[in-house]
């Protein structure tokens, strides 16, 4: 596989796991084969190892005292617990914006959903919600916090929302609903808006994930 330049090699044998778990080529409880994925990407074993070490900490790996590393459980609870926390600590940020409005936050807000609204191919479309939320996270989130927001997007990947074609009709109202919250500096509403756009996204994840037979719905992976 060529190397993507810009992107860290631990950040690519990262994607590619998780690329790997979503397409259902990794299942719950198999083994990951560090040398398969250097030789795969064409990396060496560190970074592998880096991004092992980065995926046991957000629960997607489970490493064995002497038996190696191998996929936690992953099912239908398991994406939504994973988008439920997205939308929590999005929600944390979200709040305290309609708490503490400033003019230009508002602008920039204003700007963004002025792009989300014409941007109806999914890329475009993609690419305006991220700085919707840079916004608001860069302003009024910590770098802990921030840190927490980036790892809870590890079932959120950039390449499936990028050609999702319904996500300007579905989800623009949602971003809609959040703006006018922190206009109206309402923080409940605010939060409220991030936490029903997580409960979608885990939707469409979920009936994507059903139809490439990944999961059963059913709760079993």
């Amino acid at each position: 596989m060529p190397k993507k330049y810009g992107v860290k090699e631990k950040d690519l044998v990262v994607y590619h796991i998780v690329d790997l778990v979503l397409a259902g080529e990794l299942r719950t409880g198999e083994r990951i084969n560090r040398d398969a994925i250097a030789t795969a990407l064409g990396v060496s074993r560190l970074p592998v190892q880096q991004a092992i070490d980065q995926l046991e900490q957000q629960g997607v790996l489970t490493s064995v005292y002497h038996r190696g590393v191998f996929v936690s459980r992953f099912d239908e609870a398991v994406v939504r617990e994973q988008h439920e926390l997205h939308g929590t600590l999005n929600a944390i940020p979200s709040a305290r914006a309609a708490a503490s409005p400033t003019p230009r936050v508002l602008a920039e807000l204003d700007a963004a959903l002025r792009d989300l609204r014409a941007n109806k191919a999914p890329a475009g479309f993609q690419d305006a919600a991220l700085e919707f939320r840079r916004i608001i996270v860069e302003e009024y989130a910590g770098p802990p916090l921030q840190a927490a927001i980036s790892a809870s997007r590890v079932f959120m990947p950039r390449g499936f929302w990028g050609s999702y074609v319904n996500e300007h009709d579905e989800f623009l109202p949602s971003f809609e609903a959040e703006a006018a919250a922190i206009h109206q500096r309402d923080p409940e509403a605010a939060r409220r808006a991030c936490m029903e756009r997580a409960e979608l996204q885990a939707e469409v994840v979920l009936a994507e994930l059903t139809r490439r037979g990944v999961l059963d719905r059913l709760g079993s992976g």
